[in-house]
């Protein structure tokens, strides 16, 4: 189990507070997708820790810059994420600790996890359903087995689609490595499907594993080269 000090020591301009909403929403996501040891959860941690800047960022930030403009059709960008009616790119900008960007992610990790993402894309941005999706992308993606190994590049590509941020990425997962020390472990859980509901309350879906496509998440800005 994560506790608050081993937290606050892996992302420590991480406040109290937020430490406080993310943590058990982060212990259920490893339990669910069985990121049950040292080296997974550092694995995960490290590369959660940059990708949502200690969790101080749960969506993009919108400018339109040039690139984001890039995200409305019709453009190659646009194509590749899926979105076809104006304002998709704002809609469905990059969200949650790896950034779902577009139409087409939302879709398919909303259907995974039972939720209508596409018309709340919102929920996305919220603890635990940010985390279910990375957890599931995480798990079946392949990384548990590549944390085992130690192949952070590895994980680091897969996430990436390349190395952005390498440097960053390595700090957070050799200190995750230090702090979580050899006798770290997570109960592992059994996944359950998400119950159907009409409520538009956020629920906390860990669902039954679904194998995906290994490959990166189309992405916004990183994929056009920016960090």
């Amino acid at each position: 189990m994560l506790t608050d000090a081993q937290l606050a020591a892996i992302m420590p301009n991480m406040p109290a507070a937020r430490r406080a909403l993310f943590r058990p929403a982060l212990n259920q996501t490893m339990q669910a997708y069985t990121i049950s040891n040292r080296l997974r959860a550092a694995a995960f941690l490290g590369q959660l820790a940059h990708e949502s800047g200690e969790f101080r960022f749960m969506e993009e930030l919108w400018g339109p810059t040039t690139q984001q403009k890039r995200y409305e059709p019709p453009s190659d960008l646009a194509t590749r994420l899926g979105n076809t009616q104006p304002g998709d790119g704002k809609r469905y900008k990059g969200r949650g600790p790896i950034q779902i960007t577009g139409r087409a992610n939302y879709k398919r990790y909303g259907d995974l996890l039972g939720l209508n993402l596409v018309a709340q894309p919102e929920l996305a941005a919220t603890p635990a359903i940010g985390l279910s999706a990375a957890g599931m992308y995480w798990r079946t993606n392949g990384l548990n087995a590549l944390a085992e190994l130690q192949d952070y590049r590895g994980i680091t590509r897969r996430i990436n689609g390349g190395y952005i941020g390498w440097d960053e990425r390595l700090r957070y997962y050799e200190l995750a490595k230090k702090v979580l020390g050899t006798g770290f472990s997570v109960s592992k859980g059994v996944d359950v499907p998400v119950p159907k509901t009409r409520s538009r309350a956020p629920v906390t879906p860990f669902p039954v594993p679904v194998r995906i496509p290994r490959k990166p998440l189309e992405r916004g800005l990183e994929e056009a080269g920016e960090s």
